[in-house]
């Protein structure tokens, strides 16, 4: 008689290890030590978590190319929300689930309706001419400008902003990357950290963090830069 086969967890990559692991980081005021733990134990879990939800609800309104991308994205919102977890409160794969789930709800429906805005423009110009290509090029070149100028502050700024070499490191590839750019976008889209981490070698902890303080100074630079036309210097 055949052995009747035992049903396979559909989720093999959220572990127990898994939840042991968030609850260690979660412990740990150690940066090298949550690193490791992050990179040998969490992060694939977050990326199969993030890879399920996009497929499994067809979450494929997205402003990026490659899913992959997309992924990413949500990897690096669960990851600046993991410090909200509750131990005791319940699953981490549950809590990660919900907020994963979330995130994907707002991020497809905003894409959604900027798509259709931009189908709705690009018909109305073929009609009416209304966004001229003048008009275009100089929003482009105000905020090339713009990216120039924050390049510049940054620079000057750099060692005040930051102290660890680490940090310091992750800091000097984003102005990198935004002095070789192609895209004014690439700021915007989390896809940065790819290659950023492809520049430094480091983890993925330690580029949120940075990269959340330069985005802090970047909305604050624009904010004056819009209102005067420069941005102050330090």
């Amino acid at each position: 008689m055949a052995k009747k086969r035992g049903r396979k967890s559909k989720r093999l990559y959220f572990t127990e290890d898994t939840e042991l692991a968030i609850i260690e980081y979660l412990a740990s005021e150690d940066q090298d030590e949550r690193n490791k733990i992050y990179n040998r134990r969490i992060h694939y879990s977050f990326y199969k978590l993030a890879e399920n939800l996009i497929h499994t609800f067809k979450f494929y309104y997205t402003e990026v190319d490659d899913l992959e991308d997309l992924k990413h994205e949500v990897i690096c919102f669960l990851l600046e929300k993991l410090h909200y977890f509750k131990v005791g409160r319940g699953k981490a794969f549950s809590y990660f689930s919900i907020v994963g789930k979330n995130y994907l709800i707002l991020y497809n429906n905003k894409n959604y309706a900027k798509k259709k805005i931009k189908a709705d423009l690009i018909e109305v110009d073929t009609d009416d001419n209304i966004l001229s290509d003048f008009e275009r090029r100089e929003v482009r070149n105000e905020k090339i400008e713009f990216l120039d100028l924050y390049i510049e502050y940054m620079d000057n700024i750099l060692l005040k902003t930051f102290k660890k070499s680490e940090e310091i490191k992750v800091a000097d590839a984003v102005l990198t990357v935004f002095k070789k750019r192609e895209s004014l976008e690439i700021f915007n889209k989390k896809a940065i950290y790819i290659y950023i981490r492809e520049i430094t070698g480091l983890e993925t902890p330690v580029i949120t963090k940075v990269i959340k303080v330069m985005k802090s100074i970047f909305q604050k630079c624009y904010s004056q830069y819009l209102e005067t036309g420069y941005i102050y210097k330090q």
